[in-house]
């Protein structure tokens, strides 16, 4: 049983039932009408959006890159204090309340919904990239400012120290950082929800610090930007998922690369999306999550056993060391010279990361009651850390060993896109490592599509998890329009500028709630 509830207000009150639809007002009308002019500006006028994104991103991570470095070292400090607190022993839903899924099925649809498609997209890309900036060393320009893309102070012709960094580095972005942003929200949104009767809104995570303010302007302003925060951050995936499935499609069966073909292999995916939508969590969701991590191992092991396997085990735990000797350096801020690297890539990945955090967060709220908070934070900060370790260690010592050995210079110069399938060639059974990739992104592709339709259709209906299949349907199709206007408007930039934007306003939003939390649980009976 959850405990006794905090206010009068009641899921769905401001809600408006119209056309057979269950929406909540004004959050769904402002933010639908607001994404629905976005699509239609940034078709009509296709030049000027390319050059606005291409402005904005720059403009947001060169001034504002210290915002998001201090936001998330204050989210895996927090989080890492839960962990060891006595609020730890807290349980989500009450004391006797028991959990709705197996570990496995849990894990599975947490990790699915949380990175999937990143880790597949950058497993090859980002530690080879590292590797070859940190080997060239430090350039400046006549200024005296750095132009290189290297991490911290590079490793100048030291190929083993160049790849102890990138793979540092690597670990670094998809580590604790990341997985600490959605613990913080998924935490808060399953605690107030499950012990505190309040709505499965983001505003609801705020109901300590402002009280009843929070179900008006203030709160329809909290979740207004959660959705445009979910749904860019949604769409700057499935525009990399894209990219990276057709450049697959191209180099296995010579499907062409053009803008047409991306439309089109979006439009088909988020068809898939939309039936696993109507499915529902446990028919849809829950199913293709379990599957999806199947596909992952399999793809994990294959090319475990084809690679280099006892330099890729070995180079894990290697691996592991150098990111814990270098986090502190990663993580500050301060006197910072390499200012490419940490605003270009570290900037980037934070403000991604945190526009996903509504989604994510939300989604794993849901299927994670009966919980400890001890437990929680274990399974959804540590456990997936040191899982994504294991795969950017696997995937990208797989590469730099094909590098470094020389003799490849196709995987050096091949496009982001295309560097997981290029590695591939050099191994037994390269076609049919390639097809399990080419799947595993799509499927990857449909979870998140589907995954986030259900939150974002969640935030829109007031908290509602039964609202009408139509909305779901809306938000699902509008996900897919988006992923096509930000590629046509300008490619991978226009896509990481989108996450940026979303994400600066709610870093600032999700280190308030971390103080909310604090002050929810330390007024829990325990």
């Amino acid at each position: 049983m959850s405990e006794k509830k905090e206010t009068d207000y009641e899921v769905g009150q401001d809600n408006v039932q119209v056309l057979g639809l269950d929406i909540h007002n004004p959050v769904f009308a402002v933010s639908g009408l607001t994404i629905v002019a976005f699509v239609f500006f940034s078709l009509v006028f296709r030049e000027q959006a390319g050059e606005f994104f291409g402005w904005l991103r720059v403009a947001l991570t060169s001034r504002f890159d210290w915002v998001f470095m201090i936001a998330c070292n204050i989210f895996v400090v927090f989080s890492l204090l839960l962990i060891v607190t006595p609020y730890g022993s807290i349980r989500l839903g009450g004391a006797d309340a028991k959990p709705d899924y197996s570990y496995a099925g849990w894990i599975s649809m947490l990790f699915a919904a949380g990175m999937g498609i990143g880790l597949v997209f950058w497993g090859v890309a980002e530690p080879i990239s590292h590797y070859g900036a940190s080997l060239g060393g430090v350039a400046t320009g006549e200024d005296g400012l750095r132009t290189d893309w290297a991490p911290l102070g590079a490793a100048a012709d030291n190929p083993q120290g160049a790849r102890d960094l990138a793979m540092a580095a690597t670990i670094f972005h998809w580590g604790l950082h990341p997985w600490a942003i959605y613990a913080v929200v998924a935490l808060a949104l399953a605690f107030f929800s499950f012990n505190k009767g309040l709505p499965l809104t983001m505003r609801s995570v705020f109901y300590p610090i402002f009280g009843e303010a929070t179900w008006g302007p203030l709160g329809h302003i909290i979740d207004v930007l959660a959705v445009f925060a979910t749904i860019f951050g949604l769409a700057t995936s499935l525009g990399l998922g894209a990219t990276q499935a057709l450049a697959g499609l191209n180099y296995l069966f010579g499907v062409p690369v053009t803008d047409g073909m991306k439309v089109l292999l979006i439009i088909i995916i988020t068809a898939f999306a939309l039936i696993s939508v109507v499915a529902g969590l446990d028919k849809g969701v829950k199913r293709l999550s379990e599957a999806n991590m199947i596909l992952a191992a399999a793809l994990l092991v294959l090319v475990l056993i084809v690679g280099p396997t006892v330099a890729i085990l070995s180079g894990f735990f290697t691996n592991l060391v150098d990111y814990a000797v270098q986090l502190p350096a990663l993580s500050n801020w301060i006197g910072r010279e390499d200012t490419n690297f940490m605003q270009g890539w570290t900037t980037f990945y934070w403000a991604w990361w945190i526009s996903w955090s509504p989604f994510v967060g939300m989604f794993i709220a849901r299927i994670s009651r009966g919980r400890t908070v001890r437990e929680f934070v274990t399974c959804v900060l540590l456990i997936p850390t040191l899982v994504g370790a294991l795969w950017m260690s696997v995937f990208g010592n797989a590469g730099l060993e094909q590098v470094m050995a020389g003799g490849a210079e196709a995987l050096q110069d091949a496009g982001l896109e295309l560097k997981m399938f290029v590695m591939f060639e050099a191994f037994p059974m390269s076609s049919l490592l390639s097809l399990v990739g080419i799947i595993l992104v799509v499927v990857f592709f449909v979870t998140s599509s589907d995954s986030g339709s259900l939150v974002i259709d969640t935030i829109t209906a007031g908290g509602k998890t039964n609202a009408p299949t139509a909305q779901r349907v809306f938000w699902c199709i509008l996900e897919g329009a988006i992923a096509i206007v930000l590629l046509l408007g300008g490619g991978l930039g226009a896509l990481q500028a989108a996450a940026i934007a979303t994400g600066f306003p709610f870093a600032i939003i999700l280190v308030l709630m971390c103080v909310s939390i604090f002050i929810g649980l330390s007024r829990e009976k325990r």
